[in-house]
């Protein structure tokens, strides 16, 4: 079998093994995909928002909820170039919901957090019907989306305006950018039309508003935070100024810089089932009810 012959067949066993990948509802490899669910109706200028659920088969008992917020620099980016990360969290027994939001300039930074904390909403009121436990609902978010995810598992107004206590019992944050958008703002000299004017506006008081780090408190849900060593600078000084300031509310909380890993590479390393990013997240979930019991005693 010559070179070329040999390229074409493994090219195409890599298709072929995509296209199971993405089948809509296969229950074959351990799960099932319940796709584009609604969980909030079009408005104005904003269409239906949806999500993807990821729901291991046959679950023996509730399982613990994981919600992604994907990234896309508050612009771009879609839920559904994440399915594989779905379906290989079912393999953990996690229930995996990936969730789309309005993006800028159609939307700004205070309602992409208004649709996002209406998805929690939503997945509190109708997980238990996919396996899922609507006590038990974590919140994660890479890039732009860990801004999303930190904004509404922290500051507590988002809930509040849904008429419900925060539900998140755990974050996890990959690369998170945004966390101080006042401070990013305020040292870069960006042109006027810049799409994150369109996204923060241009008024001073609304970059610390949609700051996560400004938002800090006792009594957060406990996180984890993934950083890439070789990340962009930006997210490399906010995150920094955030775990710093961690120090006052939950020293405790751990912080991990992986040693090489780019912006992107953050997110794709998930594209491997056997990354050990799994389990070092799934113990963070699992440990989350052991403090929870300490605290009590």
């Amino acid at each position: 079998m010559n070179s070329q012959i040999r390229v074409t067949i493994i090219i195409l066993f890599i298709l072929f093994a995509a296209a199971l990948l993405t089948l809509s509802g296969c229950t074959f490899i351990g799960n099932t995909a319940h796709k584009n669910i609604v969980y909030a109706k079009a408005s104005g200028k904003i269409p239906d928002q949806q999500l993807n659920i990821f729901e291991p088969n046959k679950p023996d008992k509730p399982k613990d909820v994981l919600i992604f917020i994907h990234g896309g620099n508050w612009n771009s980016g879609k839920k559904s170039q994440y399915s594989l990360i779905g379906r290989n969290w079912t393999k953990k027994g996690i229930v995996y919901v990936i969730i789309d939001y309005p993006l800028s300039p159609a939307a700004t930074y205070e309602q992409m957090a208004d649709y996002a904390a209406r998805s929690v909403k939503w997945v509190k009121e109708n997980i238990q019907h996919y396996g899922g436990n609507p006590d038990r609902i974590f919140i994660s978010g890479h890039s732009a989306g860990g801004h999303l995810a930190a904004l509404i598992a922290i500051d507590d107004q988002y809930f509040q305006k849904l008429g419900m206590e925060n539900p998140v019992k755990g974050l996890i944050l990959i690369d998170a950018a945004g966390l101080d958008m006042y401070g990013y703002l305020l040292e870069e000299n960006l042109s006027k039309d810049h799409t994150y004017f369109k996204t923060f506006t241009a008024d001073q008081k609304t970059w610390k508003e949609a700051s996560p780090l400004y938002h800090l408190h006792k009594g957060m849900p406990p996180m984890t935070i993934l950083r890439g060593e070789k990340t962009y600078p930006s997210i490399v000084t906010s995150n920094e100024k955030f775990i710093k300031a961690m120090h006052e509310f939950a020293p405790e909380t751990p912080y991990e810089i992986l040693k090489n890993k780019k912006h992107i590479p953050m997110i794709t390393q998930f594209f491997n089932p056997w990354n050990k990013r799994y389990d070092q997240i799934h113990h963070f979930m699992e440990g989350v009810d052991s403090k929870a019991e300490t605290a009590k005693n």
